[in-house]
């Protein structure tokens, strides 16, 4: 088993004859056998990242270390890895019994000790029956099972995964993430995963590390990412449905914000008092049809309904998202109920987090 640890890594592409850092500075440790999602939108860097770890990319400055050891110096293949790629990266003229043994093989093991890896791989992804069909012959989630067995019988003391389910559709992404999250529980080694979809990373990291422009935001777990995001832009990008943010003005121990008024909350008294501009969030889910002790009722009208079965996505007229588990159809106004202990506040000119006090 091996924990991963970045210290002060940066690097640069040139495209065009112009230099770009794609990453800059960036100092991570990832726990030993845990699932760690990068979690960013395209381009912030997180491939690149993966890439580094497995030795197939080189840092311009910094030091990477697997289990203890300085990696930098050591090949791919010697840094005990495995790689799942987004493309499967199957060879199409061998069956799937092939392609899994075909890095046993590159190692030089015996004919026993391969077979013996690959029937045990095979039984945990369930491809028993798949063995001598061809990649063609197979679905989009079938493919993704061999190339996660493929990086199985390798007992690698870390996976690096580069969003390995974009090209399956929903309803099998939603199955193949509980498949991997039971892979890693079974095999208990770390597993560091590349996605830029908030449900994937909230749902299956142990830790969650968010990259923005090659840098890193924000790292904690699903947890803490979701209720205290650092700054607004972790706060409009972690969770399912982003957070409300509202530019509010704060007046003689009032907050106010696009028809919100109310007092400050008690645990924010001290730290918004000498302030008189924030932004302030809220969680879509937060904004409740029912009225409940001590919460600020609403009036607020509702310009467009997101119907998605039993969860509706109600835009309202102030510029907030409410997500509601309701049979009502939705339009005109109505009232909404919100306990302004569920507002969080940030700085209006860092945008960073401000702590409760």
């Amino acid at each position: 088993m091996a924990g991963v640890s970045l210290k002060n890594i940066t690097k640069s592409f040139v495209s065009g004859g112009i230099k770009k850092e794609v990453l800059k500075n960036i100092n991570l440790e990832i726990s030993d056998t845990s699932f760690c999602v990068l979690l960013g939108a395209s381009g912030c860097g997180k491939s690149t990242l993966l890439r580094l770890i497995a030795g197939l990319e080189t840092a311009d400055s910094g030091e990477i270390f697997i289990g203890g050891k300085n990696a930098d110096k050591l090949l791919p293949k010697d840094r005990d890895i495995a790689f799942v790629f987004q493309s499967y990266a199957l060879y199409p003229h061998m069956n799937v019994y092939e392609n899994m043994a075909f890095p046993l093989k590159i190692r030089g093991l015996k004919k026993e000790e391969i077979n013996k890896k690959i029937m045990e791989a095979s039984s945990i992804l369930g491809l028993d029956e798949f063995l001598k069909r061809k990649p063609k012959e197979l679905s989009g989630g079938q493919r993704q099972r061999v190339a996660l067995g493929r990086a199985i019988v390798r007992e690698a003391k870390v996976f690096l995964m580069d969003e390995p389910l974009s090209n399956l559709d929903a309803k099998l992404r939603a199955n193949m993430r509980v498949e991997i999250k039971k892979l890693h529980q079974k095999l208990r080694t770390t597993f560091i995963y590349v996605t830029h979809d908030q449900t994937e990373a909230l749902t299956m990291g142990d830790e969650i590390v968010i990259l923005n422009e090659g840098t890193i935001f924000q790292k904690g777990t699903p947890d803490e990412i979701f209720k205290a995001p650092k700054n607004t832009f972790v706060a409009s990008f972690s969770g399912a449905y982003p957070m409300n943010l509202l530019n509010a003005v704060i007046e003689n121990g009032f907050v106010h914000a696009n028809g919100i008024d109310f007092e400050i909350p008690p645990v924010y008294r001290n730290s918004l008092s000498d302030r008189t501009k924030v932004i302030m969030g809220i969680r879509p889910e937060n904004i409740e049809l029912i009225q409940k002790e001590n919460n600020l009722p609403l009036e607020l009208c509702i310009d467009f309904v997101e119907n998605t079965g039993a969860i509706k996505i109600l835009h309202l007229n102030n510029g907030m998202k409410a997500v509601v588990n309701s049979n009502e159809n939705f339009n005109g106004s109505r009232k909404f109920f919100i306990n302004p202990d569920s507002f969080i506040f940030f700085d209006y000119f860092t945008k960073n987090l401000i702590e409760k006090g």
